[in-house]
């Protein structure tokens, strides 16, 4: 079998096993399980074999124009360099792990058939993007992957935040995919085709005739998509939905989508310096203002949605400064480390009873209730600190690297300004990243909230996932040495400069933390037990106090705890409050889109009833009063007829005489 048929199979076999699982859920129930873990296994085994007969060498291509346009054609084109290759083993790893991992979290739900069916289906147009070689084809799984976030994010339907999260993520995303298809369609017709080795031709030989506009277009899709400022604000609302789905969206799919997208065509956005410089901005303040709303969190998964969206600005920062290589590495390591930070954090949720959400100031040394969560989160957040010698060190080290490269003139793929700009903010970051990351580890295991209810042992493939999970978390940024063959041949090795500010500033973020912890732990425990003291409704802004009360029923009157034993309020300070709610930024588009859409639309409504309702109704007013008379006219007394017309010749024959007299 060639390798373009075995390519050609692995985003259908998923959609297949979506097909066959919707079809399945109601009439076979025992094989849902079964058709949703075997397609995805299959395709991850092919995408492997794929990989592995590719060999980072020469791209693999293969079109068949799909029906004649008469204008740009639309092929169904294949693509496959190394970039592709290794980012659909990714994602083909992550969503078996899901899958697996989703048999036991959620095998006593009703609704499990059509959630394991749009998970594949979610796999299958992510790999659609990451190996279709022609723009609309890839715009289709673009889109499909956002149909599917907003039902997945949607699943728990019967709460509000499942419903609100849902529906603003699929805005939010769509707000972005509007110029994004606009400058789609520019870009096709600029090159003359939709086809991605032309449009790369195209720019090579400085045919682009808009290339800032175009460019420009494009990023907003990619904020939308990958969650970048300022369309972030969908994601961490998104943690309303299942754990495993979290795990997908944000470590295989559809957030990788954007960062992936702006790899796949980098030359286009290189054509324009002001676009690069944008796109470092765009990087920077992603990363610096995560950051700090991560320190500010207290629902572990918000924790780890922001430093999602702050991981994404790394790989956002490295493209920014022209190193695709860096981003891509930074992707694939980052898919293995945030997966196992969301599945572990599932264990935890489902340890403490509920279903997605789990409040870190209420946990109590969770290490001996979920030792497996406990051993494989800490190499996790290791990896996510970027502490040698786990994967996240070697990928985020490129990425400082190829900045310091752009800012101190050693290349010319990037303006200088946007080297700095990710350089500088990049460093910082590292140090908001351990900071939270220690943060995070500290309260969850080690944590003096109430003692939740114990709901016994997780199911084994839950724990089973974590630990293949933990393997390349540990191991994968060794690969750095072999994936230049893979990756334009670019160098990925750390350089001394900024391996040791980074991981100086990392130790330095997490040791400030734990003195912080240990500072604000000593003063929790003067507070007398069952007391409820400085609660932190008092200065928190209406989201962030609805946030606290919805978790106080479920842990009774130790709430103090939050407040005195979070070293996150301590090293915030007044910027604490702001953080807490993502900076209002919420607050920002209410009053700049919400309330006019809102406004304009009971404008609408008061003018439709109060205007052309009552226009409809005078209109169908007037003839009913003139059918009214005529039908009193209508008596059926001959006699009345005979009169009135005798009445009206007397009228005319008088009108008659009137006229002949004037004349």
């Amino acid at each position: 079998m060639t390798t373009t048929t075995l390519a050609a199979l692995v985003p259908l076999l998923p959609f297949l096993g979506a097909a066959a699982g919707l079809l399945l859920g109601r009439t076979a129930p025992g094989f849902v399980r079964p058709v949703a873990v075997l397609p995805t296994v299959a395709a991850l085994a092919l995408a492997v074999l794929v990989a592995i007969r590719q060999g980072g060498g020469r791209a693999i291509d293969s079109a068949t124009e799909l029906t004649p346009t008469g204008s740009v054609p639309i092929e169904l084109t294949l693509h496959i360099d190394g970039f592709a290759a290794l980012v659909a083993v990714l994602v083909g790893v992550v969503a078996c792990c899901v899958q697996i991992y989703s048999t036991g979290y959620l095998r006593d739900d009703p609704r499990y058939p059509s959630y394991a069916a749009l998970v594949s289906l979610f796999t299958s147009a992510m790999l659609l993007v990451v190996y279709s070689g022609d723009l609309i084809v890839l715009l289709v799984g673009w889109e499909v992957m956002g149909i599917c976030s907003y039902f997945l994010i949607g699943h728990y339907w019967e709460t509000p935040e499942a419903r609100a999260a849902s529906i603003k993520a699929l805005l939010v995303t769509k707000l972005g995919d509007v110029p994004f298809l606009i400058g789609l369609f520019a870009l096709g017709t600029d090159a003359g085709s939709f086809r991605i080795t032309k449009v790369l031709g195209t720019v090579a030989t400085g045919g682009l005739h808009h290339p800032t506009l175009i460019a420009l277009l494009l990023l907003a899709g990619v904020a939308g998509k990958s969650a970048q400022f300022p369309l972030h604000t969908w994601l961490p609302d998104a943690m309303a939905g299942p754990t495993p789905v979290s795990a997908l969206i944000h470590a295989a799919t559809m957030v990788a989508a954007g960062v992936y997208f702006i790899a796949r065509l980098l030359p286009v956005f290189e054509a324009s310096s002001a676009a690069m410089v944008v796109l470092a901005v765009m990087a920077a303040v992603t990363m610096a203002g995560s950051g700090l709303a991560a320190l500010a969190q207290d629902d572990i998964k918000r924790v780890l949605a922001y430093s999602t969206i702050g991981q994404l600005g790394y790989m956002t920062g490295a493209l920014a400064v022209g190193e695709r290589g860096a981003a891509v590495f930074h992707l694939l390591s980052h898919g293995a480390f945030k997966a196992l930070l969301f599945l572990a954090a599932g264990v935890i949720i489902h340890a403490a009873g509920t279903n997605s959400l789990a409040a870190m100031s209420r946990m109590k040394d969770l290490r001996a209730r979920v030792p497996d969560a406990y051993w494989t989160m800490t190499v996790a957040l290791l990896a996510l600190a970027a502490i040698p010698p786990f994967a996240g060190f070697f990928s985020k080290e490129s990425v400082l690297g190829a900045a310091e490269h752009v800012a101190t003139g050693h290349t010319e793929h990037a303006p200088g300004a946007a080297g700095w700009i990710v350089l500088l903010v990049g460093l910082f970051t590292a140090l908001l990243t351990a900071s939270y990351a220690t943060r995070l580890w500290l309260l969850a295991f080690r944590g003096h909230g109430a003692e939740a209810p114990d709901h016994g042992r997780q199911p084994l493939v839950m724990n089973v996932v974590l630990w293949v999970l933990a393997v390349p978390s540990l191991a994968f940024g060794l690969t750095y040495g072999v994936l230049p063959d893979w990756f334009d041949g670019h160098d990925l090795t750390p350089t001394l400069i900024t391996s040791v500010l980074g991981t100086g500033l990392a130790l330095v973020g997490g040791l400030v933390t734990y003195g912080a912890w240990r500072h604000t732990t000593a003063l929790a425990a003067r507070v007398p037990q069952g007391a409820v003291v400085a609660r932190p409704e008092a200065d928190a802004g209406p989201v962030e106090a609805e946030a606290i009360a919805s978790h106080a029923p479920a842990y009774g009157e130790v709430a103090y705890a939050y407040d005195a034993a979070d070293p996150g309020r301590l090293l915030l300070g007044p910027l604490h409050r702001h953080a807490a709610v993502g900076f209002h930024l919420d607050a920002v588009y209410d009053a700049l889109f919400v309330r006019p859409v809102r406004a304009g639309a009971n404008l609408v409504r008061f003018l439709d009833r109060e205007v052309v309702e009552t226009y409809v109704r005078g209109a169908g007013a007037l003839p009913r009063l003139l059918g009214a008379a005529v039908r009193r006219a209508q008596t059926g007394n001959v006699q009345t007829y005979v009169s009135a017309l005798l009445a009206g010749t007397v009228v005319l024959a008088v009108a008659a005489l009137l006229v002949a007299t004037g004349a």
